[in-house]
């Protein structure tokens, strides 16, 4: 979990993904094409990347992708973004943790 926190911590937006997963795609273009340029971890094509899945889940991310960071605190998954989205608190969010200028 260590490793996690370091890595959410890097960046304003952060996503745990898979390549094979349609709702990390969906969660990825979604916060691309608000210009939130996301740093991306494919948990099926980086080192490590079953142990940052387990980590995952034992932080609560049921399933364990994709897995949304923003401002270094964990949102949710699919759901849970689009929920945000939907509702309008989204964009104010990526403002805030410093992924927009907008």
């Amino acid at each position: 979990m260590e490793m996690i926190t370091k890595m959410v911590l890097e960046r304003p937006v952060v996503i745990y993904s898979k390549s094979s997963c349609c709702m990390s795609h969906t969660v990825k273009t979604l916060l691309c094409d608000f210009g939130a340029n996301p740093a991306v971890y494919e948990l099926d094509e980086v080192s490590r990347g079953r142990e940052i899945e387990q980590a995952l889940l034992r932080l609560g991310c049921g399933p364990a992708v994709p897995a949304v960071f923003i401002g270094g605190e964990l949102v949710g998954g699919a759901n849970e973004v689009m929920s945000l989205h939907l509702n309008g608190s989204l964009i104010p969010m990526l403002k805030q943790a410093g992924a927009l200028w907008v």
